[in-house]
């Protein structure tokens, strides 16, 4: 299927009157090449690796935004996770790595760069432990290195021993950047079924079956979708809701895929998937929470809510898999409360709760994402919540995420105030009512039946 810049005419009004954008151009890096004993010989390496090859990425998507009007609201870099090319070094502290990253990251312009990861869903080697114990310093060093760990899967069923270390993690993370509204939490997140072509943060890396220079683009416009549905009659049927959420789908798809396209053969890499999440921002008009309000439910977390989330996921992927050659990473709704003005608005009216998201995320993209809890959320109730996303993810065969972060020394009606695309997220409560003995069995959650699909 061809691509013509005059198909991206009818997108330019939905970009100065409805924030449609590109989210993200994502360079998708090996850094299998720089393996080295010395930490810092290879933290040398990885630096150079990233300013080589990343050089022209941002040049390149500026250029991209003037020739065809189209923002490009982010430009990252994803790498190879940090832990597996770790095994030759015997450091026990891995933060070198991350303070490469983040040097070259800035170098060469970008917002942000994800990998600082580790894949544990069957087992813990020992640079998957050491990459796991540097992530509280390597996060609290560091401006725009992402971690994220994937701690279990369809296949291999759900790491309980990881879980746990995890949620000490995150507490961690929270409590060493207490005095920044606990932003190191902003940059980690712990999955289930993790893809390994996410052009998104904060879990983008670089997979093992992929190229050694990939070109992943993310797109957004939940604001163009809602201003299509908005004109539809309040009579419309659920049928017409999904036809027009489809076919306007398709449209934003379209621009994506065209700059993808361009922007790989420009900078001489292979172009990889193009994510179609919908992907809000705290600006007004931009928000997945008001799609769901305009398909008729009262507030976002009243009942209904599910359902209408179920609808537009569903009608996102069919309207925009036949506009690009490949779709791929998570592909669908987020549903991030600090970065959803309607979100935020509906935690704060106490219309939307956690375990309401939960439900939500059954039949969302991802999962639990940008939910502030008060800062004295135990590490069993961390747990508990991990556990519980995962399961979904686990027995429905589908991407699940939690990207928590405890507020420390706030309480509910609170906020946290990151800025930018992440937002502000208010303090939600949390049932505490975890108990202190099912985070402790330790141990592998066994996979499910339908894991066994061969």
């Amino acid at each position: 299927m061809t691509v013509e810049a005059k198909q991206v005419v009818e997108a330019l009004s939905m970009v100065t009157q409805q924030h449609l954008d590109i989210r993200t151009i994502t360079l998708g890096l090996s850094l299998r090449g720089c393996v080295h004993e010395d930490i810092d010989v290879m933290a040398q390496r990885v630096y150079d690796r990233l300013t080589t090859a990343a050089k022209d990425l941002v040049p390149c998507a500026e250029q991209l935004e003037r020739e065809f009007g189209i923002p490009i609201i982010n430009k990252r870099i994803a790498v190879t996770p940090i832990a597996e090319i770790c095994g030759a070094t015997t450091a026990e502290d891995l933060t070198p790595i991350a303070a490469a990253l983040d040097r070259a990251g800035k170098e060469v312009g970008v917002n942000f760069i994800g990998g600082f990861s580790a894949l544990v869903q069957k087992g813990m080697s020992d640079s998957d432990r050491r990459l796991i114990n540097s992530i509280p310093h390597a996060l609290s060093t560091t401006d725009i290195v992402c971690s994220s760990v994937n701690i279990g899967s369809t296949r291999a069923g759900i790491n309980m021993d990881a879980v746990l270390r995890m949620a000490q993690i995150v507490r961690e993370c929270a409590e060493i950047t207490a005095d920044r509204d606990s932003i190191a939490c902003a940059k980690l997140v712990v999955f289930c079924n993790m893809v390994e072509d996410n052009p998104f943060m904060a879990g983008a890396v670089h997979g093992s079956g992929e190229a050694g220079e990939v070109i992943n683009v993310g797109v957004s416009g939940p604001g163009v979708v809602n201003a299509v549905l908005e004109d539809l009659p309040k009579d419309a049927s659920m049928t017409e809701v999904a036809e027009a959420i489809k076919a306007t789908t398709f449209k934003i798809t379209r621009a994506g895929e065209l700059i993808a396209r361009e922007a790989a053969k420009r900078l001489g890499y292979e172009k990889g998937i193009l994510d179609l999440s919908l992907a809000p921002t705290p600006a007004r008009g931009d928000s997945v929470a008001q799609i769901l309000e305009t398909i008729g439910v009262g507030q976002v977390g009243g009942p209904g809510t599910t359902a209408a989330l179920a609808l537009l996921n569903d009608a996102v992927k069919k309207g925009g898999v036949m506009a690009s050659s490949s779709v791929g990473g998570l592909s669908g709704a987020f549903i991030p409360v600090s970065e959803d003005a309607g979100m935020i608005k509906a935690a704060e009216d106490g219309a939307l709760s956690i375990e309401k998201l939960e439900a939500m995320t059954c039949v969302c993209s991802v999962g639990l994402d940008m939910i502030a809890s008060p800062g004295d959320t135990s590490v069993e109730t961390i747990f508990g919540i991990i556990a519980d996303e995962c399961a979904i993810g686990m027995i429905n065969s589908k991407t699940t995420a939690v990207r928590i972060i405890p507020a420390i020394g706030k309480q509910v009606g609170d906020r946290l105030d990151f800025g930018g695309l992440l937002g502000y997220a208010p303090v939600m409560p949390v049932n505490q009512h975890a108990g202190s003995v099912f985070a402790h069995r330790g141990g592998r959650m066994p996979a499910p039946l339908n894991s066994l699909k061969n």
